[in-house]
């Protein structure tokens, strides 16, 4: 079997066929890599989600079920995806939307509901700050600027009741 291929940031495309038949596989050159590889490259990786839609089909990615269902086995398997996606052009975002209920505003954009937004932050952080200190990294920074990305302030003891890196 040939090695994964090294990471390297930017748009990593996602086929209609790896989506319809729930295949990770365009992300097995990031599933091998060391836990501090992928730190390196937080907020660097975007997904190409390469899904066909009619013209006048006014649905966002987020309301396709099949890519929804791709995006939550992902985010199952891969629980440092969100960590990886760049966060400035919205790939965080619209990954977190394809997990969560949320609404559009012209104004505001994308609002996740607070409860959902707020557990599956949390929990994220929880397994992140682990797989970290399992491996002797911290990683909390980049974790308190994904949460800030999506609308989620810390409290500023957050980390004060957990263990130290």
């Amino acid at each position: 079997m040939a090695s994964p291929s090294p990471f390297t940031p930017g748009p990593l495309p996602i086929s209609a066929t790896a989506i319809r038949q729930l295949d990770l596989s365009p992300l097995a050159s990031l599933a091998h890599l060391p836990l501090e590889t992928l730190l390196q490259h937080s907020d660097s990786l975007s997904l190409a989600l390469e899904w066909p839609r009619q013209p006048d089909d006014p649905r966002e990615l987020s309301e396709v079920a099949e890519v929804r269902l791709w995006s939550l086995r992902a985010d199952a398997l891969q629980p440092w995806l969100p960590l990886l996606l760049e966060r400035s052009g919205g790939q965080l975002t619209r990954h977190v939307a394809m997990l969560l209920p949320h609404g559009f505003s012209r104004t505001e954009g994308i609002r996740f509901a607070a409860e959902s937004l707020e557990l599956w932050i949390t929990h994220r952080l929880f397994l992140l700050d682990h797989l970290a200190q399992l491996q002797g990294l911290s990683c909390r920074g980049s974790l308190g600027q994904m949460a800030a990305v999506l609308g989620f302030e810390l409290d500023a003891g957050f980390w004060e009741a957990l263990p130290a890196p």
